[in-house]
Order: structure tokens, then C-alpha cells, then sequence
């Protein structure tokens, strides 16, 4: 939340001024940078999914502040309408938030009310499953059009009532192929919309403004979460997600077209903006770990110092068992640890979970893996065992070639939600590759042999998985969503 009104304000502001420095009005600045300062939801997501990073640190924290950013647009989306028909700006705050209470309560009542009575009978046939989201959307957008708010408001509205539905995955993959079709139609209409006699002038506006969004926005948020405490990692990957312009910054544009207080030409560079940040992000998200590593050097100045906590290890001492990344798998790993009464360290770079391991009294480390000096204070060559439940391939690929050449007798485990980056794993060295994906198939295999039919046992075993679920959640634990 803080990271995302930060990042909401200082880019307003900064753009606002680069803008008016290029020689923009100021309703014109306004808009620019109001369009500048979100993100494209549809990109970002597709992207982490694409490379499985969804359920990674930099992962959450980007689709936070996805859903942060999204708020924010439907409240100036509607200030915006408000706006045009009400000068008065008390009236307009009160008007504005009555609305947004309002089509609460129209979306509580309908996806509680209405829509499961609905859907028991129409979700007997995709087809009708189908027409039913088409129907539903529509009636939304008119119902609430004609309360006050925008066709795009309500279908945003009917959408959220949408995702309530315990059928919402059917009814959103039924949906795809429409939504787009109407994408390609929405950037057809914005290709119609430019002008392509561009000067020398627009030129230097559109190269200055889409170097602040590829370069400038990743910047902010880097400083931003360095302030904050994040690593320079976590900060750098976050940072690269926000380099592209959002789909409400075109809707915004369009609409300030509509009302004659936008000219073409400024739509335009809004247009080409976009364009260049968008294809321009999808090259820095897809190649983050690449760029990271060229760049890292460079990145500390966007990292605060750490400061030792007395309950850190910070002299090189020599541990039998290291575990790099604390999470799910991390959790189960501890208890054999302290089983094994074997010396070991956690390493990690998320606060939250320093401050979980300070307040269990767990020896730990502040550090990213992928940090060449923080593998160097270690002394990994004195560990029997390193385990590593971080599944990005290139930093178990550069743990393995800082830890194998130490030490052949190393017991070296790593994870990995992908078989072909298991093999490639296997083939730099590693003794064992976990591969959560498939241990659950597994773990109910071994059940089933050792338990038969025996409902006692299965009882118990029951008790013990209560338990269990029970300090995880407590933990702050919680089973990844699956994206395909």
C-alpha cells in the first residue's frame, strides 16, 4: 500500500513537471501524466505468469500494487465524469463516493442474492454459462450507466461481481476469446485516432516521455522499496514491471478526447508512449534475471545499508546445513533441521520473514542468493548441506558454481517447478531437485501404501494435517495459485 500511493504520487508529479517543461498546457500535462503513472494489468500478469514468478516476492508485490493502481483509476475514472457535469468540487466528493457506496452495494446484493440462484441453473451447459457472463456484463454496464457511472465502470463493477462466482475461471476463459477480439478493436480505434505527420518537436516529446516510463518509473519504485528496506533484487525486478503505460491511461486519453480537452496530437504521443513502453517492457520483464545481472553492480546505491541485528550471524561461521529462501517448503525443512540436531542458518530477503525468524529465535541472514559477496561471507565450503527452495534457475545455476568447486562433497538440493530446468540442474551438479508440483502425488502414494484401508490411522494422520494447517496459517502460509 505505501509503495503504491508513493509511486502513484511522486510519478504524478514528476511527469506533471516534465510535461509542462515540454512545452504541454497544463489540462494537457494533467492527463499525461495521470496516463503515465499506471500500469497495464493485462501485460504484467500474463508476463510473471508466463515465467512462473507469480507466487515470488517481486511477484506479489507487483500484482499489490496492480490492484492498488486499479482502485485508484476507477476513483479518477469516476471523479473524471463527476467532474464535467459538477463544478462544485464538495458536491463532486460527496456525489463521487455516495456512487462508489452505491455500486457496492449493487454488486454485494447481486453476487449474493442473485447470481448463485442464477447460476444453479445456468451452469448445467457452457453454453448458457457463456451467455450468461455476455448478458450479465452488458445489464451491469446499462443498469449502472443509467445510476450515473460510465459503460466502462459498469461493466469494471460487473466484473468484480464476476470473480465472486465460484464458476469465474469457466466463465473468464469463456470470455477470452471476446475480450480479445475487442482488444484488437480498442487499438485499431487508437491507430485511427494518431496522427503520423510527426514533427522533430513531437519526436523529442515522445522519445523524453517514453524514457520516463521505461527508465524513470522503475527508478521510482526501486527508491521507493530501498527506503522501505527491500533489496536491491527484489527492488530492481518490482521496478522493471511498471515500465510500460497502463490500458486505463488509453481509456483516459479518449475520453479527455471526447470532451474536446485533449487535443490529437496530445492523444497521439499518449498512443506512441504506450506503444514503445509496452514493447519495451515485455523485453525487460521477459530478460529481468539477465539485466539484473549486468546492472547489480550499480543497484546498491537504491539499497539502505544493512544493520546487524545482535541475533544475526554476521561473522563467517561455519554451518553443517544452509537453507536459502524461507517459505512453505522452508517451514517443513526446520523441523528436520532441529531433529537432526545439526547447526544452521536461514537465509533470506524478505523482512517480513526476518522479522518472523527474529521473533522464533531462528538463526538467520538478511541477503539475496543471488548476491556474489553474501555467497563469499558464508563459508559454504565448511556446509554438508545446501538446500535452496528459490525456483529461479539462474540463481541455483549460480549457486551451484559458487558451492561445487569449494566442496565435491556438498549435499546440494535445489527446487524447480519446470522438469526441463531440473535436468539442467542436475547436469551443473546438483544432488537432488525438489519439485513441489509433484510431491503431493507422492506424499498420497506413500500414505495409501503404509495406511491401506486402516481408518485409524487415517485419523490420525487427520489430527496431525489439522495441526499442521493450522501453525502455517499462523505462519502466514498459503497454497500458490496455479496459473496456466
Amino acid at each position: 500500500l505505501v509503495i503504491g500511493l508513493c509511486q502513484v504520487a511522486v510519478t504524478f508529479v514528476i511527469g506533471y513537471v516534465i510535461a509542462v517543461f515540454l512545452g504541454f498546457s497544463n489540462t494537457s500535462a494533467l492527463y499525461l501524466s495521470t496516463a503515465l503513472t499506471f500500469r497495464s494489468t493485462i501485460i504484467v500478469v500474463k508476463l510473471l505468469a508466463d515465467k512462473h514468478e507469480i507466487d515470488s516476492l517481486h511477484g506479489k508485490i507487483a500484482i499489490g500494487l496492480l490492484l492498488i493502481q486499479d482502485f485508484i483509476v476507477i476513483l479518477i475514472l469516476m471523479f473524471h465524469s463527476s467532474l464535467l457535469n459538477n463544478g462544485n468540487f464538495q458536491a463532486l466528493v460527496i456525489s463521487t463516493l455516495l456512487k462508489v457506496v452505491i455500486a457496492i452495494l449493487i454488486v454485494f446484493f447481486m453476487s449474493i442474492y442473485v447470481m448463485p440462484k442464477i447460476l444453479l441453473y445456468v451452469a448445467k451447459s457452457q453454453e448458457l454459462l457463456f451467455l450468461f457472463g455476455i448478458s450479465w456484463v452488458l445489464t451491469f454496464a446499462v443498469v449502472l450507466n443509467k445510476l450515473g457511472f460510465s459503460i466502462e465502470m459498469g461493466a469494471l463493477f460487473a466484473g468484480i461481481s464476476l470473480a465472486s462466482s465460484p464458476f469465474h475461471l469457466e466463465i473468464s476463459s469463456k470470455l477470452k476469446p471476446i475480450r480479445d477480439f475487442f482488444i484488437i478493436l480498442f487499438f485499431i480505434f487508437l491507430g485511427a485516432q494518431m496522427l503520423f505527420t510527426i514533427t522533430s518537436d513531437i519526436l523529442v516529446k515522445i522519445i523524453a516521455l517514453s524514457v520516463f516510463v521505461l527508465i524513470g518509473k522503475p527508478l521510482i519504485v526501486m527508491m521507493i522499496m530501498g527506503i522501505l528496506g527491500y533489496r536491491k533484487r527484489v527492488g530492481f525486478l518490482t521496478g522493471l514491471s511498471m515500465a510500460q503505460i497502463s490500458e486505463f491511461s488509453f481509456i483516459l486519453a479518449v475520453l479527455g478526447a471526447s470532451y474536446g480537452q485533449l487535443s490529437q496530437e496530445t492523444m497521439s504521443i499518449i498512443t506512441f508512449v504506450g506503444l514503445i513502453s509496452i514493447a519495451g517492457s515485455t523485453y525487460l520483464i521477459m530478460n529481468s534475471g539477465k539485466l539484473y545481472d549486468k546492472f547489480s553492480k550499480y543497484l546498491s546505491v537504491f539499497e539502505k545499508p544493512v544493520i546487524r541485528n545482535p541475533d544475526e550471524q554476521g561473522k563467517k561461521e561455519n554451518y553443517e546445513i544452509v537453507l536459502f529462501g524461507y517459505n512453505r517448503i522452508g517451514y517443513s525443512l526446520i523441523k528436520s533441521f532441529k531433529k537432526l540436531r545439526k547447526k544452521f542458518l536461514i537465509i533470506d530477503y524478505n523482512p517480513e520473514v526476518i522479522s518472523m525468524l527474529i521473533s522464533h529465535g531462528i538463526p538467520y541472514k538478511y541477503g539475496d542468493a543471488s548476491d556474489s559477496e553474501l555467497l563469499d561471507e558464508l563459508n559454504l565450503q565448511n556446509s554438508r548441506l545446501v538446500i535452496s527452495t528459490i525456483p529461479q534457475i539462474e540463481i541455483n545455476l549460480l549457486l551451484l558454481e559458487k558451492i561445487r568447486p569449494l566442496n565435491k562433497k556438498t549435499i546440494i538440493v535445489m527446487t524447480s517447478h519446470q522438469i526441463d530446468d531440473a535436468f539442467k540442474l542436475y547436469e551443473a551438479g546438483a544432488d537432488y531437485v525438489i519439485m513441489p508440483h509433484f510431491l503431493g502425488g507422492e506424499h498420497a502414494s506413500a500414505l495409501i501404501e503404509n495406511f491401506g484401508t486402516n481408518l485409524g490411522k487415517f485419523v490420525k494422520e487427520r489430527v496431525k494435517h489439522i495441526g499442521e494447517l493450522n501453525q502455517r496459517r499462523i505462519f502466514g502460509h498459503e497454497h500458490p495459485q496455479h496459473h496456466k
